[in-house]
């Protein structure tokens, strides 16, 4: 670590080059915010953490490991989560508190003006409510007392500890941790995972350009068979019904609303690569589960790594700042892991509403809306008075004077929390699969693995069943709210739900004790009962991996962990594979037609590039850069006429899929040819690689997109850039264009070895040593040993007493 001194001369280097920016749901707004230089800031060079902490609940150690990942140890488990508030809160307070201000509404305090809209959207969604109901459930649980335990260590440390330098920056402190902040956590992972408005994209599309485009673009069903459950098996039940039922519009199809809503969706490329094999194929003889969720990249990373030790429990992984227990990874037992299903459990309404604006119609008579006003704090403004309106069915979002109701699974108390809470006590696969039955919210795919041999997939959380006049629908559509079409029998937003109008848990898609088994987002099964969503992911990592399981179990060699740490850096691009042949012909006709155009070497050179490549998106690849810049031209070239025209922007493009398999007598190859819309793309591509005079793939794909929440204005904070390999396509997952990759990777054998690691570092703070001491060693998936031994003397010890 460097020297105080030192310490005092980057930051003050960094603060003089100019310090101002905050990056918070797209927003930029803390310019000109920062606090003056005070002792205070300075102080925050010197942070270091208490070796002796008094608690209310007993003893506890913590020992940090050289990744800077602590392990606590205690005898009764209060003591120990009031460590893991502690620590949790010394190495990553500022992120806790921003990631509470953006689910509250409460950014604009900081922000100023600029955030107002956000700060509405998450008011009106009230989440906050939703954590509200949630907490009132979980603190009659046995997890209850835990969460109070560790919001107790969050406030100690707050009050003993020195801020980081962000809050020095900024001028402020934050308000206490509650239980129903980390409430407030789940309620935004399950959000970022499950929020979706794609009914209102595929109607307003459906209203601009017809629906033909929207069958033609946005299938339902892609026409892939790697599915998740790929044979039929006793474990094997239900998905989708046949659904019936269109879009019905209402008054709700302008892209002011329909453009604000999108901003908080899902962030695009949002997935998770997921696989367990049995102890048949591998070396051991133990199952291998390999896990790597591609969510957000950012500074610090989103996930916070960490080992528990108590008479109930050994538990070690990642879990997100602000919840006390572990999200996914290892006990002494098993191994557990979520990918994102895809699922639909977010339902948009339409109302006839009076002229006042004060009523609306439901079950054949006028209802008020339930109405609360909120008051957005502002900085450098006057405060923001917000009327939060709801209906029977959850929040009411308007914009422009379109208004629309949302129904969201994550409105309603759920147990969640209950869940992970047995997860890391379980001692097997039937108590894990009993607790599996409170995993309500996120829909996921758990893929699980234990000691005893015995594997296990199931699509966790709960999926609505939708009826209109007694025939199930399918939930991509907008519903009727004043006819009551399409309702969720037993779902009462921010009170306690019922499982009547839900999938029942028995009939979700599972399979205990899979061979094989791999998930990428991909469709669950190919012949569905029950409707579950049309979000799944494009078939090109999904197939990747099955063929590479495929081959290892045929070949009869047993894997090993080095194995699945090999396939998770797999860069192998599908994409590729279906379209460069097919440009390479398209190329070649160009050429040899080169009297009627200019750049005919260009061309050439081109070619024998991609001829050549093999198809890997490694970052010191030529080909990879080709081929990247190539495919976004190309879906540019092929629908941007028609959207530009119907003032739909890039958001509301196709998949990649659909572009690859596009027909070349499809109504968007009228004016151009296929053939020929591919060689202007290729055109267009090198003309960008030569103004921005990249040489390789990695020259455009590096991490200069993972940021810091002040990384436009302070870049001292962000990471260094580096190239890295992968694509949106392949199985090591990297999306420069959303900064959205693998924020965690793990390979673990149940019982045996585990190995991890996170994209950047597990503390928070910029002079940390382990500020992103591990970002070298993710990009090259060099994971460190993840295991569960206590060594050495404590860093601190937490003894008993009034904190």
């Amino acid at each position: 670590m460097p020297s105080s001194t030192t310490r005092r001369g980057l930051l003050a280097g960094a603060l003089a080059a100019g310090v101002g920016g905050l990056t918070l749901t797209g927003a930029r707004e803390l310019l000109g915010q920062f606090a003056p230089l005070s002792g205070t800031a300075w102080d925050a060079a010197d942070r270091s953490l208490s070796d002796r902490v008094a608690s209310p609940y007993g003893e506890a150690t913590v020992r940090y490991d050289g990744n800077g990942v602590p392990s606590i140890d205690a005898d009764e488990e209060p003591a120990a989560y009031f460590a893991v508030g502690y620590v949790q809160a010394f190495d990553r307070l500022a992120q806790l508190d921003l990631q509470r201000r953006v689910m509250r509404g409460q950014v604009s305090e900081l922000a100023g003006e600029g955030t107002l809209e956000d700060d509405e959207f998450h008011v009106a969604m009230d989440f906050a409510g939703a954590a509200e109901a949630t907490w009132k459930y979980v603190a009659e649980t046995p997890a209850g007392p835990l969460v109070e335990a560790y919001a107790d260590g969050v406030n100690a440390a707050i009050e003993g500890e020195a801020l980081p330098l962000e809050f020095e920056l900024l001028g402020y402190e934050p308000d206490p941790w509650t239980p129903v902040d980390s409430m407030l956590m789940e309620k935004q992972i399950s959000w970022d995972l499950t929020g979706n408005f794609g009914e209102l994209r595929r109607a307003l599309v459906a209203d601009r350009l017809g629906e033909d485009v929207l069958e033609e673009l946005f299938p339902e069903r892609l026409d892939h068979d790697v599915p998740i459950l790929r044979e039929p098996t006793d474990a094997e039940t239900i998905e989708e019904t046949e659904v019936t039922g269109s879009v019905s519009d209402g008054d709700v199809l302008d892209p002011a609303l329909t453009d604000w809503l999108s901003r908080f969706e899902s962030p695009t490329g949002v997935g998770s690569n997921s696989w367990v094999v049995s102890g048949e194929h591998t070396e051991s003889g133990r199952p291998i589960v390999a896990y790597d969720p591609h969510l957000t990249l950012m500074v610090p990373p989103l996930w916070y790594e960490q080992h528990v030790e108590t008479p109930e429990t050994s538990v070690r992984g990642a879990t997100f700042p602000g919840v006390p227990f572990v999200i996914a990874g290892a006990n002494d037992r098993g191994t557990w892991s979520f990918t994102n299903v895809g699922a639909d459990v977010l339902d948009c309404y339409t109302y006839e509403i009076d002229a006042d604006g004060e009523r609306y119609r439901y079950d054949g008579e006028w209802r008020e809306f339930d109405r609360e006003e909120r008051e957005i704090a502002v900085a450098g403004g006057d405060d923001r008075t917000v009327e939060v309106r709801k209906t029977v069915h959850g929040p009411v979002l308007e914009r422009e004077d379109r208004t629309v109701g949302v129904a969201w699974t994550g409105h309603t108390a759920t147990r969640t929390t209950e869940a992970i809470y047995e997860y890391e006590r379980s001692d097997g696969l039937e108590e894990l699969l009993e607790a599996t039955r409170k995993f309500d919210l996120p829909t996921q795919n758990l893929v699980y693995a234990d000691a005893d041999g015995r594997t296990l997939y199931y699509a966790t959380g709960k999926l609505p069943i939708r009826e209109i006049d007694g025939e199930t629908v399918s939930g991509n559509r907008l519903f009727d709210g004043s006819a009551g079409e399409g309702e969720w029998e037993g779902f009462e937003p921010f009170g306690e739900s019922s499982w009547d109008g839900f999938v029942p848990f028995e009939e979700k898609p599972h399979a205990i004790d899979p061979d094989v088994l791999a998930t990428a987002n991909q469709r669950v099964v190919d012949d569905p009962d029950h409707y579950v969503g049309v979000a799944y992911a494009t078939p090109y990592r999904g197939a990747r991996i099955y063929d590479r399981l495929d081959d290892a179990v045929e070949s009869d060699e047993p894997t090993d962990l080095e194995f699945h740490r090999e396939l998770q850096n797999d860069v192998y691009d599908g994409r590729a594979e279906q379209l460069v042949p097919e440009l390479l012909e398209a190329l070649a006709e160009r050429i040899e037609d080169g009297d009627e155009h200019d750049g005919e070497s260009d061309l050439e050179d081109a070619r024998e590039v991609l001829a050549d490549w093999d198809y890997g998106m490694d970052a010191d690849s030529r080909g990879a850069l080709l081929f990247a810049r190539w495919m976004d031209r190309f879906r540019e070239l092929v629908v941007e006429p028609d959207f530009g025209d119907a003032d739909l922007d890039e958001s509301y493009y196709p998949n990649d899929w659909v572009i690859a398999t596009l027909p070349a007598d499809s109504q968007f190859f009228e004016d151009r040819s296929r053939a020929e819309t591919m060689v202007d793309a290729l055109e267009d591509a090198r003309d960008e690689i030569d103004a921005a005079d990249w040489e390789t793939y990695g020259d455009w794909n590096s991490t200069r997109v993972i940021e810091h929440p002040f990384g436009a204005e302070a870049p001292f904070l962000n990471y260094p850039e580096r190239p890295a390999d992968g694509s949106r396509a392949t199985v090591k997952n990297y999306r420069v264009d959303s900064a959205v990759g693998a924020s965690w990777r793990m390979v673990v054998e149940p019982g045996g070895a585990a190995t991890a690691v996170l994209p950047g570092g597990n503390s928070g703070d910029y002079f940390s040593d382990h500020y992103g001491d591990q970002l070298e060693d993710w990009l090259a998936n060099d994971q460190k040993p993840m295991d569960r031994s206590l060594e050495g003397e404590p860093d601190v010890v937490f003894e008993e007493g009034s904190s």
